[in-house]
């Protein structure tokens, strides 16, 4: 671990937002499911979650350009039981649906703590998606088309909660919780000997100030 490596983990910690995240309704092809955790990456977003009904589409969530190591992917058995976890969180699910109902995705208020829903590209949310939804957003069309892929639609959607939070001062020092964050950092630092103590049920070793590890392992 390099002071530089260090500092530049720190830093893009730092800025996680634990209420910004999305969640995924059946998107199983590998490139769209891949480009959304880019994004999320991309944005700062702490976690994504996803529901597979048909377990043999679920892709391998590990194939996501290396942003799958800095983003953890969250699964639930349904989109009902998901809900109720990011509700009790806080969290309102704000769903990508293009049709009459849906309010342009700029009067979004995103620093409030959200959750993107989004659908699989060729039959979008599915109607217990849309039941459980607080709000349904869509991006105008100028086009032909009537709506974007899905990985573009949420990379826009999530560049504009970006922006917004941005401009809100909500990237300007750690909002994570202080057990969470150091525990996080050491998994980034240290990611082999995180998975053995895993394995053994042995708590992580302290970090030094340039990253490296300072107390035992067991």
């Amino acid at each position: 671990m390099t002071p530089k490596r260090y500092a530049k983990l720190r830093s893009v910690l730092d800025r996680r937002q634990p209420d910004l995240t999305v969640l995924l309704d059946n998107v199983h092809k590998t490139h769209n499911f891949s480009a959304i955790v880019r994004s999320c990456d991309a944005v700062g977003a702490f976690e994504a979650h996803a529901v597979w009904p048909d377990p043999r589409l679920k892709p391998n969530h590990m194939s996501s350009g290396g942003a799958g190591k800095w983003v953890r992917v969250c699964v639930h058995p349904d989109l009902d039981t998901a809900a109720s976890a990011l509700r009790e969180r806080g969290m309102r699910i704000v769903a990508a649906h293009p049709d009459e109902i849906a309010c342009d995705y700029r009067q979004i208020d995103f620093s409030q703590p959200t959750a993107i829903l989004l659908g699989a590209e060729l039959d979008g949310i599915s109607r217990v998606g849309l039941n459980l939804s607080d709000v349904c957003v869509a991006v105008p069309m100028a086009g032909m088309v009537e709506s974007l892929n899905v990985s573009v639609a949420a990379a826009v959607l999530l560049f504009e909660a970006q922006r917004q939070r941005d401009a809100a001062g909500m990237y300007n020092c750690s909002r994570l919780d202080p057990e969470v964050y150091t525990r996080t950092l050491f998994e980034w630092c240290h990611p082999e000997v995180a998975a053995y103590c895993r394995k053994y049920d042995q708590p992580y070793p302290t970090l030094d100030d340039n990253g490296d590890i300072s107390g035992p392992i067991n």
